[in-house]
């Protein structure tokens, strides 16, 4: 699939069936974050991947009603493994796992799965949920499964605005 038409088709699902996601698209979709490129190539980030009943359970004392997620992957990233930009200061970690994020979400729609970024939680009860060490900042939730029938985009999901509205 061509990747415009890749980026096109992605949606937030909030809906999906009540199956499991396979070993090998969880692999892939791995694969896919690995695959992203990162400040330097210093690859600071670590993913904790929340497919069982435990996990579920952990994630929806964290974000409510996220016991049903057929899999989910926490991003974080290792604060003392990042690039340092030395202009300022500013590290690259939430960049990287961001950028790790987004390679993982396009990966989860090419193998036909669903998938939403979920950002409403508190990264600190997520930290002492999952027992993630002081040195572990988690960035992106991402959520991914296949699809329920019901599912849709949300109203809006398609208006864009125009290169002209972005450009400086």
């Amino acid at each position: 699939m061509d990747f415009l038409e890749l980026a096109h088709r992605r949606y937030s699902v909030l809906e999906y069936e009540d199956r499991p996601v396979e070993q090998d698209k969880i692999d892939k979709i791995m694969e896919a974050g690995l695959s992203a490129p990162t400040a330097c190539n210093y690859q600071p980030q670590k993913i904790l991947i929340i497919d069982d009943d435990e996990g579920r359970q952990k994630l929806n004392r964290v974000v409510p009603n996220k016991d049903s997620a057929p899999v989910a992957f926490l991003i974080c990233y290792n604060k003392q493994e990042c690039w340092i930009r030395p202009a300022d200061g500013k590290a690259s970690g939430d960049i990287d796992a961001s950028i790790v994020a987004t390679h993982m979400m396009l990966e989860a729609t090419d193998l036909g799965l669903g998938s939403i970024w979920v950002m409403n939680w508190n990264p600190e009860k997520m930290k002492t949920e999952f027992e993630l060490g002081d040195e572990i900042e988690p960035t992106a939730l991402l959520i991914a499964g296949y699809k329920s029938e019901k599912a849709a985009p949300r109203q809006g999901h398609m208006t864009r605005k125009s290169k002209e509205d972005v450009l400086l």
